[in-house]
């Protein structure tokens, strides 16, 4: 744990020393801090499948974006004390009594030595399933690199394409090239997801890279679909996802509204026009409402109200 005694896991490099209790940009000292483990069947369907996806949702956060449906653990650190031997016993009995398909490690990146801790201890209870690393994808290429014998699915986002943009929303310029770097490393360690769209399988190894379309940021969604097609091009899997909800106020008055369908789309025929072959959409539906089942309350014994099993 001597990582947290002078903290550079993230691009912030904050250098504070989180075992004697400070804190650096992600709010959190050295003591592991989780809001919720549980099986999770709002992701993708590779992902989630009919079982659910071990989900662990981390107090905290590297970005702190101010749009975050989970800020209540990104931004006011919602969560308890937890010994990695806690965490991984409960995703052993989510794994015995649910067949959960994976272990789903959610904005881990400030927490990395706890993760691949709980990793390890999983291995020891035969805990084999897949590792998936759920990353804002602003991360260190040194960091991917650690991670290389602990993830076997990698599911980052790429956020922004627009510098000024990933400046006034998540408050990091770099994020651009710095999480295009990441998942350069991560295609090259774990290549292309197994498990194609519109298919009924289950993802063991590779890369799913996220994208969430912004209200009034097309240009930003546009821009980055064409750096990650220039970069993998068509074969890297991408989700479009059109979740986004104004649940706080935003400097940006664009985004103190919610995502309008023609936005979507035009951002989606982009996607089809450049010519990727796997492309997992979160179509919106005609009030969209339907996606707030999957918007948190961490306050909750249970925080997706929409989270059930699949049949």
């Amino acid at each position: 744990m001597q990582d947290y005694e002078n903290c550079t896991l993230c691009p912030r490099n904050c250098a504070v020393n989180r075992l004697q209790g400070k804190k650096g940009f992600c709010g959190e000292t050295a003591e592991l801090r989780i809001a919720s483990i549980e099986a999770h069947f709002g992701e993708e369907p590779p992902i989630s499948g009919r079982n659910g996806s071990g989900t662990v949702f981390f107090s905290g956060c590297a970005m702190r974006c101010v749009f975050c449906q989970n800020y209540q653990i990104s931004c006011f650190h919602v969560g308890k004390p937890y010994l990695s031997s806690r965490a991984a016993d409960q995703l052993e009995q989510l794994y015995a009594v649910h067949g959960i398909h994976n272990v789903n490690f959610v904005t881990p990146d400030h927490f990395l030595p706890h993760t691949i801790e709980i990793v390890t201890l999983l291995r020891q209870k035969q805990v084999t399933i897949p590792i998936l690393y759920n990353t804002s994808g602003y991360m260190k290429v040194e960091a991917v690199r650690r991670l290389q014998e602990y993830a076997d699915i990698y599911m980052p986002d790429y956020k922004y394409a627009d510098a000024e943009l990933a400046h006034v929303l998540s408050r990091c310029r770099d994020y651009p090239a710095v999480a295009l770097s990441a998942v350069g490393e991560m295609v090259r360690q774990k290549g292309f997801l197994d498990a194609g769209a519109g298919r009924r399988e289950i993802a063991r190894r590779g890369v799913l890279v996220r994208h969430l379309v912004l209200p009034g940021q097309e240009q930003n969604s546009i821009d980055a679909l064409s750096i990650l097609y220039g970069e993998f091009g068509p074969k890297l899997h991408i989700s479009l996802m059109s979740q986004y909800r104004p649940l706080r106020m935003i400097k940006l008055a664009e985004m103190n509204r919610p995502l309008r369908s023609e936005e979507f789309y035009r951002v989606y025929e982009h996607a089809l026009a450049l010519g990727f072959r796997n492309l997992f959409v979160q179509h919106m539906t005609a009030d969209h409402e339907a996606g707030d089942d999957f918007i948190p309350d961490f306050k909750r014994e249970r925080p997706f109200k929409g989270n059930v099993r699949k049949r």
